[in-house]
């Protein structure tokens, strides 16, 4: 049976309502600090946990609950030799711990914050009653999560007892609650101390964001969780306006469009099909960019992912709302533009807010077999200045600009990957091939007759001169690589006798 709980929270969202309820059904409080102040404002019954100790509360509030009387009362076993130990030591059971933990997360993430600050958020009493509680979920209840609140006032309304299966979900909701508070605190130290980009451990702290109905296929069970320490736009930060739940595509397909449109600066639209895209293309307005990169590929469209880079108008709105999309990313939506979505229920809208600054989040982790492959974010921005020329013919700078274009795209395509660029739109894209030339004759398919006038970009350095070869068969006039293969002559002496211009970058670009 439960008579005596110990209260003690930093969130205290329900903490009036839950302390009634547990009296009235007869339970004694105990409390510390904000938390007894809060309760006994309300008029709810609590022992102030001094009274419990004998011992005041000492160094502002640091040292008040780690004390004998506290923790043998959560501890012990209920047999007949704790028991008569604690009749001996004048020291009541505690059966429900009622506990959260100093806001450190939220200290952590306010601008300017001191490590002074940070460290003194850091709670001790907490976790140690936590994982006390925890241990001896045999006999008491611990909750961390006001969310279970009213789950345990309705158990001990039935029967004044949690259940032995309730008691061990809490148990297990302690500890990850107590895992992910250090976690947060070994990655704040780490990034204070900042000497070791990849530390010898790797603590992650993921909290579910949702159950997916499936994964990649029916068959595969799946959730998405959410990193609660990144800030800035990113798809586990957009807000849902419309459709229905996300789901495991097409949180990948709408991260791949996101992380590719935000490198723009001009209006730019991006679809994604099968987490490579499938038409990209800018402009001077936001409309003719999405028609743009529509007309690229407009059957791999139908069902695609859109991004967009600029707030969502009725014009574009009305564009979109033409065929069948899973669901469209951007900034923001004008409530005209909302409107004309919404009239298709299921089409997913995401709004992420300004695109103008990059997440906090800067690494790439994938799963592996028994492992994590952690790896920097590849965000890196090639600029005209330091690009190196290698032919006898220059780009011109209208070549330069679809260069670039076709780079910054390349980069986002499975590999080995070949984009080709004109006139502010991707015409074609060849993902994925176990060789290159495979990829390139896949672009100059999609490409047909607009592929004379293009340019190419390659995510990697070209073997041998087919590449070069093809390409000038097809009338592409301007190359951009990274360079780097023992054959590099080969190629650009294939460029000076087709008369392609081409330019290293000295970047490679994978993206398996």
């Amino acid at each position: 049976m439960i008579k005596r709980a110990l209260i003690s929270v930093s969130d205290k969202s329900g903490l009036v309502e839950f302390a009634r309820g547990l009296a009235a059904l007869g339970v004694e409080i105990v409390s510390t600090g904000g938390t007894a102040k809060t309760l006994r404002e309300a008029a709810v019954p609590v022992t102030y946990v001094s009274d419990v100790t004998g011992f005041p509360e000492i160094l502002g509030g640091r040292v008040k609950t780690l004390h004998p009387n506290v923790h043998g009362g959560i501890l012990a076993l209920r047999n007949e030799e704790h028991l008569q130990q604690l009749q001996e030591h004048n020291i009541t059971p505690i059966d429900l711990v009622v506990v959260n933990l100093y806001p450190f997360r939220e200290t952590i993430a306010k601008p300017g914050v001191t490590l002074v600050d940070a460290i003194e958020n850091i709670d001790i009493g907490g976790p140690t009653m936590v994982r006390a509680a925890a241990k001896n979920h045999a006999y008491v209840g611990i909750v961390v999560n006001p969310d279970r609140y009213g789950q345990v006032l309705e158990a001990l309304q039935q029967d004044g007892k949690l259940g032995e299966s309730l008691r061990l979900e809490l148990a297990r909701e302690a500890f990850a609650h107590t895992a992910s508070y250090d976690t947060a605190i070994a990655n704040y130290l780490s990034g204070v101390i900042g000497k070791e980009e990849f530390q010898p451990e790797l603590n992650l702290s993921l909290v579910k964001a949702q159950n997916l109905r499936y994964g990649e296929n029916p068959h595969q069970r799946a959730a998405f969780y959410q990193d609660p320490t990144v800030t800035g736009p990113c798809i586990a930060n957009a807000r849902q306006l419309n459709g229905k739940e996300l789901s495991y595509n097409n949180i990948l397909d709408a991260n791949s469009a996101l992380e590719l449109v935000r490198e723009f600066s001009e209006p730019c639209v991006v679809i994604i099909k099968h987490n490579n895209p499938c038409g990209t293309a800018v402009a001077e307005t936001l409309v003719d960019a999405y028609r743009k990169a529509y007309e690229t590929d407009t059957v791999s469209a139908f069902g695609g992912i859109v991004a967009l880079n600029r707030e969502v108008d009725a014009e574009v709105a009305s564009e979109m709302a033409k065929i069948f999309l899973e669901a469209i990313v951007a900034p923001d939506f004008a409530p005209e533009a909302l409107a004309i979505l919404a009239q298709k229920p299921n089409l997913r809208v995401l709004k992420t807010g300004d695109l103008g600054q990059q997440t906090s989040d800067e690494l790439e982790v994938r799963k592996v077999n028994g492992g994590l492959l952690v790896q920097q974010a590849d965000r890196v921005v090639v600029h005209p200045e330091e690009l190196k020329v290698v032919t006898e013919r220059q780009p011109n700078p209208a070549e330069m600009k679809e260069l670039l274009l076709a780079m910054t795209v390349v980069k986002h395509v499975k590999s080995n990957a070949i984009v080709l660029a004109k006139e502010g739109q991707i015409i074609g894209v060849g993902a994925g091939q176990m060789n290159r030339v495979g990829s390139a004759r896949i672009a100059y398919q999609q490409a047909g007759e607009k592929a004379p006038g293009s340019v190419l970009a390659s995510d990697a350095f070209f073997p041998f001169r087919d590449t070069v070869d093809e390409a000038a068969k097809f009338g592409i006039t301007a190359i951009i690589q990274p360079g780097g293969s023992i054959r590099d002559e080969e190629s650009i002496k294939a460029c000076n006798e087709h008369g392609i211009a081409m330019v290293f970058t000295g970047i490679r670009h994978f993206k398996h």
